[in-house]
């Protein structure tokens, strides 16, 4: 399975996170984008069922029981939804591509609070997903491969 990118920006490492939960894969392993600014629509990665939304993070469960998180920054949910427009709905079936949430990164700030984008595969084991070469990416591009 496919997992594609939610969002514009710079695809980085998940060890560049700025947060040791999920630069350590304790979440699961996968990727980081550094979101371009602007206002932006996060696109769900992968087809399934949205298992969590939150104005800040949704998980979208797939084929295999695969799981996948996008995390809209990192502690944004001091931010109460502020800033965020949730566009799907808890237990809705997605497409790959279809819209979760808008958001404008240049907009979100705080203390502490980062805009990288965390693109979890959860109940993976540490190391299964390669570090990615980084690159520009817009939403449809291929991130990594679950097997």
């Amino acid at each position: 399975m496919d997992v594609l990118a939610p969002c514009p920006g710079r695809l980085l490492p998940l060890t560049q996170t700025p947060d040791p939960v999920f630069a350590g894969e304790m979440v699961g392993p996968g990727v980081a984008i550094d979101p371009d600014p602007g206002p932006t629509t996060v696109v769900s990665p992968i087809a399934g069922r949205v298992v969590k939304i939150h104005p800040h993070a949704f998980v979208v469960l797939g084929e295999g029981g695969v799981g996948v998180l996008v995390h809209l920054g990192i502690d944004t949910v001091k931010l109460d939804g502020q800033g965020f427009e949730m566009l799907a709905q808890q237990g809705a079936n997605v497409v790959a591509g279809e819209p979760m949430v808008r958001w404008d990164p240049a907009t979100i700030t705080g203390d502490g609070i980062s805009t990288m984008v965390p693109v979890v595969v959860m109940d993976r084991p540490k190391g299964s997903v390669p570090a990615p070469d980084e690159r520009h990416v817009v939403p449809g591009d291929v991130l990594f491969e679950v097997v």
